[in-house]
C-alpha cells in the first residue's frame, strides 16, 4: 500500500509535539508520506465531547504535567513545560494551512518551528506576531500570510480542516489514520510502525513488548 499516513495534530498538545518529531521518520522507513492535518482540540474536546481541557481536569491535569516531560524523555526529544494558560493555536493552524496550499514541505518545516517554539523554547504561540516570526525565518512573506489568515477564506480553511478531523473521529492528538486504521497517542506509534511493516495486527502486542524491552 502507498496511501499517505494522515497525521492530525494541534500545536498546543505536548503529545502532538512528541508525535511530530517521530511521524515522518516512521512513515519514511516504509515508503509512506505523511499528510499533516491540523485540528483544534479545543473544539473536539470542549464542544464535541463536552470535556474540560486536560490541564484543568482534576487528577488528569497533574498526571499530564508529570507525563509530558517523561514522554519526551522516553522519545529522546527536548521539552519544556511552559505553563501558559489560555494559549491557542488559531493563528498557527491557519498559517500552516495557508503555507500548505502553496508548499507542503515548507508548511511542515514551519510546523516543526512552531512546536519547538512552544514546547522547547517555552514561548507563547497565541499572538499572530509570534507565529509570523517563525514564518519569517523560512523567508515567508509574513505580511501576506497574516493578511490571509484574517480573511474569511483563511478562517474557513481551518474550520473545514476541523470538520474533517471530527468526521474521521480525531477526538485527541496526535491521531493517525493509516489505511483506514485509526491510532491515537504518541505512546501508540509503535502500533503504526507494526501496521506499516505487516499490514495486520497479528502479533502486534508481542512486537510492542519486545521493542520496549530493548
Amino acid at each position: 500500500m502507498t496511501e499517505p499516513v494522515d497525521f492530525y495534530f494541534d500545536f498546543i498538545s505536548p503529545y502532538a509535539y512528541v508525535g511530530s518529531t517521530q511521524i515522518d521518520a516512521i512513515a519514511a522507513r516504509y515508503g509512506r508520506k505523511v499528510n499533516w492535518r491540523p485540528v483544534l482540540i479545543g473544539i473536539t474536546v470542549l464542544k464535541i465531547m463536552g470535556l474540560k481541557p486536560l490541564p484543568e481536569t482534576p487528577m488528569k491535569g497533574d498526571y499530564l504535567r508529570h507525563d509530558g516531560p517523561r514522554m519526551a524523555k522516553a522519545f529522546g526529544v527536548p521539552f519544556r513545560q511552559h505553563g501558559f494558560k489560555g494559549a491557542n493555536s488559531l493563528a498557527a493552524c491557519r498559517s500552516f494551512l495557508w503555507l500548505k496550499a502553496q508548499d507542503e514541505a515548507l508548511a511542515v518545516r514551519f510546523a516543526h518551528r512552531i512546536f519547538k517554539k512552544l514546547w522547547v523554547d517555552g514561548i507563547d504561540i497565541t499572538p499572530p506576531e509570534s507565529v509570523a516570526e517563525e514564518a519569517a525565518a523560512l523567508a515567508v512573506d509574513t505580511q501576506a500570510m497574516l493578511a490571509a489568515i484574517a480573511t474569511d477564506a483563511g478562517k474557513k480553511a481551518l474550520n473545514e480542516a476541523v470538520d474533517h478531523a471530527i468526521k474521521v473521529g480525531a477526538f485527541g492528538v496526535p491521531y493517525v489514520v493509516v489505511d483506514g486504521e485509526p491510532i491515537w497517542g504518541c505512546d501508540r506509534l509503535w502500533m503504526l510502525e507494526h501496521w506499516l511493516a505487516h499490514g495486520t495486527w497479528d502479533g502486534a502486542g508481542t512486537a510492542g513488548l519486545a521493542k520496549a524491552a530493548k
